[in-house]
Formats: C-alpha cells, sequence, structure tokens
C-alpha cells in the first residue's frame, strides 16, 4: 500500500506499507542515493514471516517530492516523525542503512526515540562518514567533495563508480543496472546536498541518547562506510551488538541477503 504524508506544507514523502496487519513493525531507512527499493530483497521476505514493513523514500529521493531545501539531519529526522505519527506507529523497529542509519541516531536523539522499541543500524554513516582530526577512520573530505563535483557534471558516471565499490559479492549487470536507476530517480540537487552534508554533520552526541537495544550490522570490507565506524558505534551505544558480516561490502543487505534477515529478525524477536 503505497501512500504520501506530508512532511511540510509543500512537502510530501513517499511510504509503501507492506502487511500493515503484521504483529510487528520495521520502518526502514534507506541510504544514499536510492530509496526504499533498495531493501527488495527484505520485503519479499520479511511480511511473509509476519512483519509489517515500512519503506520510505527520504524528500529528495525515490518516489518523495524533491525540494530545494531540507537535506540536514535534523529536517529528515523530522520528516521520519511525521512519518511515525501519520502511521501511529509504536512499539517499531527503527531501521537504517548508511545516510538512513545517520538520520535513524538523529531521530533516535532529536524525538527521544519516540515510538521505538529497537533500533537496527545496517553499514551506518556513523559518527562520522569523513575523518575529522579526533576522528581518523572515515572517508577523506575530498573523496566526498569528488562525488559532489561529480554529481553536478556527469552524475551517471558518479553513480555508476558508486556502485562498482557498494557490493563486495559479484552481481550480475542487470542487477548493477537496477541499483544504478534506483539512483538516477533522486533528483540530483537533492543527492549532491546530502553528500553535501556528510562534511558538516556528525552524531558522537546523539550516540549516547540512545536507549534501546541496538544491532549493528556492518560489512569488513565496506568501502564506503568502514568497519571502524560500526566499533565506534559500538562503544557509543549502550546496551549494542555489532555483528560483523565476513563477506559483505556497503550492500550487505544483499551480499549476504539470507544472513542479514535472520541476524535482523533474531534481534527483533528476542
Amino acid at each position: 500500500m503505497g501512500l504520501y504524508i506530508d512532511v511540510e506544507s509543500d512537502v510530501n514523502v513517499y511510504v509503501e506499507d507492506l502487511n500493515p496487519e503484521g504483529d510487528k513493525t520495521i520502518l526502514f531507512i534507506h541510504g544514499w542515493p536510492a530509496n526504499y527499493q533498495m531493501f527488495e530483497y527484505q520485503f519479499n521476505q520479511l511480511p511473509k514471516m509476519g512483519y509489517r514493513c515500512v519503506g520510505v523514500d527520504t524528500r529528495g529521493f525515490g518516489n518523495s517530492d524533491k525540494p530545494w531545501r531540507g537535506y540536514d539531519y535534523d529536517t529528515l529526522a523530522d520528516d521520519i516523525r511525521c512519518v511515525v505519527e501519520a502511521l501511529d506507529l509504536h512499539d517499531f523497529t527503527l531501521a537504517g542503512h548508511s545516510t538512513g542509519g545517520a538520520i535513524a541516531i538523529r531521530y533516535m536523539a532529536r524525538h527521544r526515540g519516540f515510538g521505538v522499541s529497537k533500533l537496527a543500524l545496517f553499514a551506518a554513516a556513523a559518527p562520522s562518514l569523513i575523518q575529522r582530526p579526533y576522528f581518523p577512520y572515515g572517508l577523506q573530505r575530498e573523496d566526498v567533495t569528488r562525488i559532489i563535483q561529480g554529481t553536478y557534471t556527469d552524475r551517471p558516471e558518479m553513480l555508476r563508480g558508486f556502485g562498482n565499490m557498494f557490493f563486495f559479492q559479484h552481481i550480475t549487470q542487470p542487477l548493477s543496472d537496477w541499483f544504478f536507476n534506483l539512483g538516477l530517480q533522486a533528483a540530483s540537487w537533492s543527492t549532491a546536498a546530502v553528500a553535501a552534508a556528510w562534511l558538516d554533520e556528525e552524531l558522537f552526541s546523539d550516540l549516547g541518547k540512545i536507549h534501546v537495544p541496538t544491532l549493528i550490522l556492518h560489512g569488513i570490507h565496506d568501502k564506503v562506510c568502514l568497519f571502524p565506524l560500526a566499533l565506534a558505534q559500538k562503544k557509543g551505544i549502550r546496551n549494542a551488538k555489532l555483528v560483523p558480516f565476513q563477506y559483505s561490502g556497503h550492500g550487505l543487505f544483499y551480499d549476504e541477503c539470507d544472513k542479514f534477515n535472520k541476524e535482523l529478525t533474531d534481534f527483533i524477536d528476542e
């Protein structure tokens, strides 16, 4: 069941709500530069197991409106709060991949985990995607600058390059094309604006404000959000469990799909 939810007077975000009668709800926040469809291999299976799966296209991506503004983490987290309230979600698992994981963390801190009973982070871009003087584990600032420049000069080429470093396992050309097209559904200005946010946003203080059981799934071969980020999340979040994925890169939800689904559902059912 697809629907649009107002997050501002002139901005609507698209939400796909599968199996709304499910006993346990998972709200998925996708990573950059894709949309909720990146979780296809979860949405194919989890509703059959009784879970309600809610997928959000964040503003600027997928089927959502694509305004010029609002790509900072605070606004993106506020958009999630609007979705939670509109669907009257409670006692749900908040699940985010990459930048979606960062948004989930900001939601937990900014909105005091409103409605959330558990948090699941997949290759999360936290506490900082880039290296800083006090955090030497992220990407170089120049790497992100090149992504932004590539978005403005040849976005398809930039997306191809990003896709080539996304998965660790071999993928077919059709699947590569599918992932590429997810990125093309975003607005170019949204794509650049979220990438620019990586340069300024950090979540060190947010980690300590999380007070629900947290699952961290992270591929050890991740070339986007390097594995030391997962270690920092584990250290900063109380009651957090880290599960390394030995044969995964950034796209662990596909690289080790069966393991991913099992770890997530086992965590929710605990």
